[in-house]
């Protein structure tokens, strides 16, 4: 694992740093999610495309630091950590919570005068669409039992006492941000949106997921794929192959 710049960041993270690739990818991970979770992402595309992940504070090699229990905080901090990563045309995906952060951050940027190529989006209802989930207040069973529903981590990890006593405190943080989250007026983005959805996703809907389309003024496409919230985890390859095809679209202007 990499990390760029003289000066060390720890909220990016590189395991196949591609230096001389065109564009650049950054990555944000679900609720209760860390950088590794995309390192499949970054080995199959590699070294065409520079891709880089997201570490939120509070998981693995940071998980003495405290979590940030805010979306718009948490992406006010990572669009100047992202600032020595727009040096090159830069494209971001986010999945569920990572999708809402993602666009923060596109909104920032743009506001900082830097575009993304554009934002993909997966797994995640459009930042306008409020609903009332608590999650977040559940006891450490009911949060465990939403993780099992989801799919979004293993079955037996979820067993084994110690692994979620270590997990818990960031996966609550992360839901009481997701959760709390609420769209603030302003300028749509510029840069073109691909929605990606499972089609028995639990935690956005298709339509939910067309909604993306209020939020940009560039172009807007939906990819529907079959499963449910974690959908990406049995269509890697769909899904790799998706944003290969995109990334070289929004390289030759089309948006």
């Amino acid at each position: 694992m990499t990390l760029i710049g003289e000066d060390v960041s720890p909220w990016i993270r590189q395991f196949h740093p591609s230096v001389d690739a065109p564009i650049r990818l950054v990555c944000f991970p679900h609720a209760g999610g860390s950088a590794s979770y995309y390192f499949p992402v970054s080995r199959a595309l590699a070294p065409s495309v520079d891709v880089a992940a997201v570490q939120y504070p509070g998981r693995q090699d940071r998980r003495g630091e405290p979590c940030v229990e805010d979306i718009c905080e948490l992406a006010d901090v990572i669009a100047l950590e992202m600032r020595p990563w727009c040096d090159r045309p830069l494209a971001l995906f986010g999945h569920s919570m990572g999708a809402t952060v993602a666009y923060e951050v596109g909104r920032r940027l743009e506001r900082a005068g830097t575009m993304p190529m554009g934002i993909f989006a997966s797994g995640r209802r459009a930042p306008s669409i409020d609903r009332n989930e608590s999650i977040h207040l559940r006891d450490d069973r009911g949060v465990v039992q939403a993780l099992q529903e989801l799919s979004g981590t293993n079955s037996t990890l979820l067993s084994d006492d110690e692994f979620v006593s270590m997990v818990l405190p960031a996966v609550r943080a992360d839901y009481k941000a997701v959760e709390t989250y609420r769209h603030a007026d302003g300028p749509v983005l510029a840069c073109p949106v691909t929605a990606l959805v499972g089609d028995t996703d639990p935690m956005a809907t298709v339509e939910d997921a067309e909604a993306w389309r209020a939020h940009t003024t560039g172009t807007f496409r939906i990819k529907v794929y079959p499963g449910g919230h974690f959908y990406l985890t049995a269509q890697v390859d769909s899904v790799l192959n998706t944003i290969v095809d995109q990334l070289a679209e929004w390289t030759s202007g089309a948006r």
